[in-house]
């Protein structure tokens, strides 16, 4: 058996489009709070994200009460509460429904007992493990480890 330990990146595991949009258009709006509202087209520009899908997920990120929007010549987007009570797993959820890898028991032929099914277990056990490292994790922490990556990656000059 071929140990993956070592490979701790392993097989690709991927998050929807929706929601990696989301993360970064939430990172945007947590880096740049003191700017109060921020409009659609900078965070689109800036992230490299489509406008017009943008503002789509702001409508569900709006509606799960995690960004408010401000209409007008001047209006945008702007959180709804401080990043430190935003965590990733809330902004997952509000586009998604659910954090998980599998949900076999909602796909149908998948076992013949699910009661029995020692995968179902197995997944139940995973998507747990994955909700609660995302839970873990505010927009105030993620901002502060964007910061740091970026000032990491500033060369210094000395004379």
């Amino acid at each position: 058996m071929e140990d993956l330990s070592k490979n701790r990146k392993g097989p690709d595991m991927k998050l929807s489009t929706k929601s990696r949009y989301s993360l970064r258009a939430m990172l945007h709006l947590a880096r740049h709070q003191r700017a109060g509202v921020v409009m659609a087209r900078e965070i689109a520009e800036r992230q490299n994200l489509p406008e017009t899908y943008l503002e789509q997920l702001m409508l569900s990120l709006r509606k799960a009460g995690l960004v408010s929007a401000i209409r007008g010549a001047h209006g945008g987007y702007m959180l709804a509460r401080k990043p430190d009570q935003i965590t990733l797993a809330q902004i997952v959820v509000a586009l998604e429904g659910t954090l998980s890898i599998a949900e076999c028991c909602d796909v149908p032929n998948c076992c013949v007992d699910p009661v029995t099914c020692a995968l179902k277990d197995v997944f139940d056990d995973v998507n747990t493990r994955l909700f609660d490292s995302f839970n873990e994790i505010t927009l105030a922490e993620l901002a502060h480890r964007q910061q740091v990556k970026e000032l990491a990656e500033v060369p210094m000059y000395f004379i």
